[in-house]
């Protein structure tokens, strides 16, 4: 007989053995303070409903509503609550899945017309309504069979697939009012406890991320401990938007993008291009410092060599192939196997080690149309790749090299950052022994520099273990963008050798890494970074010189030659307009330094600097502003 709904809502969670107690019960009884606040438990590792039976004699640890798991279980049952309004006031709606995730949480839906932005505030409200009649949350356990038939007699079709996809003897359902749904749990002890959350986007999804799947209506939301944390979020999320590179970067003139071209290709307009010549100048010069060289590979290889490396095998879904002369080639979207074959172009010595190779290498990659978003997720881009390649013993050596160049260069763009490192993933080549020998020596390379550092388990290229660097920008938010990646398999793959001091050949390891990664992205990272009000030093404009009338022009073309002479980067305004008018629009293009000519500084032949700030400097001559941009970007102000 199939359970029914009221059944699932009424029943006790659990039935308490002989020797146990509630979590709850368990918690009072080693009299903590502010258990108002605690929302879970742990117990031998795992995290349970306060409701959970623990044994008498556990000392089960409080999970308090504002802690990273806390929030997680407010979030997931803030899903839950809005999946129940919006059951209720959209009949007919089927639900799927409703995680939690970072400040908040979706659920996707599957209805007649997708969601719209104006029906956010009606879900709001009857969650509100949900959430004031302070519904407990009731767990309880079903055989599968149970379950599909109860999910099955709600025409909750997904539910059922995905139980059948789990194959479990057992699972387990919670249920809050009229609303059921299949979950693991832990959740809220009652919706009573949600204080503050807030409704944001709607957006399509496929079902299971399969583009032949239905197309869901997720709806997103955050959710906080309290309204002061909500605000602060909110404030935040206001201006993230601001800064929102997408936006910046068109009115900015730094780059577009055109239906007529094609999704995830970049076009640079001049002061985009300029930025970027900037940073691989930059990047450049820092590579030779450090005892790389430069080098550079074709943009199409043959498939078979793509094959050799076991990129066609693993990664092919994200490459482009043509066909020349009736023979395949692939378009490449790495840059490590032209590098492995300078190396193998001649016999190489222990003493020729390390090898350094660095190239500012465009490749192509076919990411799915739905995933592209401004310069953060393209389909051609450019990455600071280097190749190192060295003896085994030079291996800790060298990845603290890299470690150091992160430093050195997040410091100059004044970023922290944090580390973290990725182990072997399911789809992957190479032997057992070759991967720990990898992932140990990233490890040792950590640990003997103090380096603090998270693992993520099975996030590791196919080729090898990998630590990656994410950045923290003013707000806060994180990006991947540098790497650096362990490789003892493709050296193996193109029977990479060097002659050691035996006289004997032996098998070299690679180092694949990136500094900044794509160019692409960490522009897109720099413009939300510093809201498009780049140091003076990158600033692709440096200078606008503002003239008031006319006959001042003369005079501000002298001052434009001077300047640009002197390597400064100068526009100037000599239009017949306001100057307010003409600051304004500087200050919009977020200028650093607007240079006003009138007759005063035509009769002295000199220059009065608008700092972009507002702030207005004194009047001085060509050659002391040009040492205020040049100490500017010695300091890189």
């Amino acid at each position: 007989m199939k359970p029914s709904s009221d059944q699932l809502k009424n029943e006790p969670a659990t039935e308490a053995d002989t020797g146990s107690l509630s979590a709850l019960e368990a918690l009072r009884n080693l009299k903590l303070k502010g258990l108002e606040k605690v929302v879970g438990v742990r117990v031998n590792g795992d995290i349970l409903d306060l409701s959970s039976q623990v044994e008498s004699n556990s000392k089960p640890e409080p999970i308090y509503i504002n802690s990273e798991e806390g929030l997680e279980i407010l979030r997931h049952s803030t899903s839950h609550v809005m999946a129940m309004a919006v059951k209720e006031l959209f009949p007919g709606v089927r639900v799927t899945i409703g995680p939690a995730i970072k400040d908040g949480f979706y659920y996707d839906f599957d209805y007649k017309r997708p969601f719209k932005e104006e029906d956010l505030p009606k879900i709001e409200e009857k969650m509100s309504e949900i959430i004031k009649a302070d519904l407990p949350f009731v767990r309880k356990e079903l055989t599968s069979r149970e379950a599909i038939d109860f999910f099955r007699n709600e025409g909750e079709d997904y539910k059922v697939e995905l139980i059948n996809d789990l194959g479990a003897e057992k699972v387990s359902l919670y249920t809050q009012g009229s609303f059921t749904d299949l979950c693991r749990g832990p959740h809220l002890p009652s919706t009573g406890m949600i204080k503050a959350f807030h409704l944001t986007k709607v957006a399509g999804a496929y079902w299971r991320g399969d583009e032949k799947r239905p197309m869901l209506s997720r709806i997103y939301g955050v959710g906080f401990a309290d309204r002061k944390a909500l605000k602060q979020h909110l404030r935040k999320v206001e201006e993230a938007k601001k800064r929102n590179h997408v936006k910046l970067g068109p009115q900015l003139g730094l780059f577009s993008t055109f239906d007529e071209i094609g999704a995830g290709m970049i076009v640079w307009h001049p002061k985009g291009m300029m930025l970027r010549h900037i940073l691989e100048e930059f990047e450049i010069r820092e590579h030779l410092k450090r005892g790389y060289d430069l080098v550079k590979g074709p943009t199409i290889l043959k498939t078979e060599l793509w094959k050799k490396s076991g990129h066609f095998e693993n990664y092919r879904d994200n490459m482009y192939f043509t066909e020349i002369d009736e023979q395949s080639y692939g378009i490449k979207p790495m840059n490590c196997l032209a590098h492995m074959l300078i190396y193998s172009s001649t016999i190489r010595s222990y003493r020729d080690l390390p090898k350094r190779y660095f190239e500012l290498g465009t490749v192509h990659r076919h990411e799915r149309s739905g995933v592209l978003h401004g310069l953060f997720r393209v389909r051609e881009f450019t990455q600071d790749d280097a190749h190192i390649i060295c003896t085994p013993g030079q291996l800790n050596d060298e990845i603290k090299g890299v470690l150091d160049f992160v430093r050195d260069v997040m410091g100059i763009f004044k970023f922290d950052y944090d580390l973290e490192v990725s182990t072997r993933p399911e789809k992957s080549i190479g032997s057992d022994d070759d991967w720990e020998l990898a992932t140990s020596a990233l490890l040792k390379a950590m640990d003997d520099n103090n380096l603090p550092y998270a693992i993520n388990e099975g996030d590791g290229a196919f080729y090898g273990p990998k630590i990656d660097v994410k950045l923290r920008d003013a707000l806060g938010r994180t990006w991947q963008c540098a790497t650096i990646q362990c490789d003892f398999t493709l050296p193996e793959r193109f029977d990479l050798v060097y002659i050691d001091t035996d006289g004997k050949k032996h098998r070299p390891v690679m180092i694949h890494r990136v500094i900044l990664g794509a160019i692409e992205r960490f522009i897109g990272v720099l413009i939300e970074h510093y809201a498009g009000a780049f140091p003076t030093w990158i600033a692709p404009v440096q200078a606008m010189i503002l003239t008031v009338t006319d006959r001042n022009i003369f005079y501000g073309k002298k001052l434009q030659k001077t300047l640009v002479d002197a390597d400064i980067r100068v526009k100037a305004d000599f239009r017949n307009e306001k100057l307010g008018l003409k600051v304004r629009e500087a200050q919009l293009q977020k200028v650093p330094y607007m240079l006003i000519v009138g007759d005063k500084e035509c009769e002295k032949e000199g220059i009065t600097p608008r700092q972009r700030s507002g702030q207005n400097l004194p009047l001085m001559t060509a050659e002391e502003f040009i040492d205020l941009i040049s100490e500017d970007c010695r300091q890189r102000r």
